[in-house]
């Protein structure tokens, strides 16, 4: 098979893989930022460091690069409200999406979601880029754990 792969199509492979949906969130000099991630994962653990990809047109990555770090929010089942505002399908846009009390921070200053079921907290360690995306890279400052079941994104859905 020598056709190649489209963006549409390479969506939808990667639906067939089963991911805790997570927002990514910062805090710039405009305030917080924040967007549902597609591609949050691990790099080492020695030392503990996470990867996240970030459309360059994406305009929470002003925040990542302005407060020099990033935190991953992984988002409990029926968050689908949260998720569909940090997906840009919402009517909020910015710092309005986040509500105050929800909201906390950790040892980076990344705003860290209360209700999570588990916040990764980074300082930024590099950017790079490639094919119109950023992969920031963050050593593990800090994080939270909870007892709530995940929300998972499948297939293009949530479940």
């Amino acid at each position: 098979m020598d056709t190649e792969i489209d963006a549409k199509t390479f969506w939808k492979a990667l639906g067939c893989r089963a991911i805790g949906v997570a927002i990514v969130t910062a805090q710039g000099t405009e305030g917080p930022a924040g967007f549902l991630a597609l591609s949050a994962t691990h790099l080492s653990a020695s030392p503990p460091m996470m990867m996240v990809s970030i459309g360059l047109t994406t305009s929470a990555l002003g925040a990542v690069r302005q407060g020099n770090h990033f935190a991953i929010n992984y988002v409990p089942k029926g968050s689908d409200a949260l998720v569909k505002e940090f997906g840009g399908g919402g009517t909020l846009k910015g710092a309005d999406r986040f509500l105050p009390g929800a909201w906390t921070t950790l040892k980076s200053g990344a705003p860290a979601l209360v209700d999570s079921v588990g916040v990764i907290d980074c300082q930024l360690d590099e950017l790079i880029e490639r094919h119109g995306a950023v992969i920031a890279l963050g050593k593990v400052v800090a994080y939270t754990a909870s007892t709530r079941e995940p929300m998972i994104s499948f297939r293009g859905g949530y479940i």
